[in-house]
């Protein structure tokens, strides 16, 4: 598969009157074309910074990319002005935001919105523009499109809203969408016709997806590669069934052992994971998941760990793999 987007290095801060947050600390990753990717981990990680940072829409101050590259189709997203930024983003680079109630303008109508990415960026008529617009809320499977793009946001349940919204990324056909969040407050019903509808939308146009979320089950069902992220660093990359059936980090495995299960016999109280995610003002000297994991050695509070080769295709950033590191033995029934 050929490459659409490479992340190297990637550090992105926040200058506030209490020190520097390291939000993005040195992450690097990569997406292929037609490729779906979920990037995962608690709130607060770094996940949304990573999106908005390949977006370039963080604004300084407080925040600013202060090192690392962004290559997308060839070209370095850091390196170009902020007018051919403007041509990439909403053109080839397109992104869901979390609550598409504060993303959606309130005051214009819904067809006013998707005519506008079109004008924009396709250098179309209002006329056909319009006829685009009812196409794509047609493509995500909005019902009588012809009166939703004469209505309001508020005026949309929860899940129009969110259809609206990925039919707005949709509207120039791009390389790359990014979903961050695109199921929150939805119920279970929706989330599943909002996984469905993108899984179908990437076979149909073979768009590449970086889906953030918190919600394991919810990257299940749609990506094929898995970047667990921890206080703003990358602990492990695998493929979905290396990741969920042979994780190697102690907090992928916190993780998967978090989500419910309906198909155990026994039901046992959900497992948690200990303590709390270490303050990014001041994060600790070695692994930042040390102070929460039940097998840290005395280098794990001392250097932070590089990644380990688990088998093809599957890194780990976690002393454990260390040939020198005591064995254990985990296990995540299938």
């Amino acid at each position: 598969m050929e490459k659409l987007l490479e992340v190297k290095d990637l550090k992105t801060q926040f200058f506030t009157y209490a020190g520097v947050v390291k939000a993005v600390d040195g992450i690097s990753f990569e997406i292929m074309k037609g490729e779906a990717v979920g990037l995962v981990g608690e709130s607060g990680c770094g996940k949304t910074v990573t999106g908005l940072s390949i977006m370039r829409l963080i604004s300084y101050p407080p925040g600013k990319i202060v090192s690392g590259s962004i290559l997308f189709d060839g070209k370095d997203l850091l390196s170009l002005s902020e007018k051919e930024m403007r041509e990439i983003r909403g053109g080839e680079i397109s992104m869901i935001f979390q609550d598409p109630m504060t993303s959606l303008n309130p005051v214009l109508t819904i067809g006013e919105q998707i005519i506008e990415v079109l004008t924009l960026h396709k250098k179309i008529s209002r006329e056909d523009a319009k006829s685009k617009a009812i196409d794509l809320l047609n493509l995500v499977q909005i019902k009588s499109p012809e009166e939703v793009i004469s209505q309001y946001p508020h005026q949309l349940s929860g899940g129009m809203r969110q259809r609206v919204m990925i039919a707005i990324a949709l509207a120039c056909e791009p390389k790359l969408i990014i979903a961050d969040e695109p199921t929150t407050s939805l119920d279970v019903t929706i989330q599943a016709q909002i996984l469905n509808l993108l899984k179908d939308l990437k076979s149909r146009i073979n768009t590449s997806i970086l889906l953030i979320t918190h919600n394991l089950a919810v990257v299940a069902g749609l990506c094929t590669k898995v970047i667990v992220m921890y206080a703003g660093i990358i602990v492990e990359v695998g493929s979905d069934q290396q990741i969920y059936y042979n994780p190697g980090h102690p907090y992928t495995f916190g993780l998967l052992r978090s989500v419910p299960r309906i198909d155990e016999e026994e039901k046992e109280r959900l497992a948690t994971i200990p303590g709390l995610p270490p303050d990014l003002l001041s994060p600790p000297e070695g692994c930042p998941f040390c102070f929460r994991c039940d097998y840290s050695m005395r280098i794990c509070f001392k250097e932070k760990p590089p990644f380990f080769d688990m088998e093809d295709n599957h890194k780990v950033s976690c002393w454990l793999f260390d040939k020198r590191a005591p064995k254990i033995e985990r296990k995540i029934s299938k």
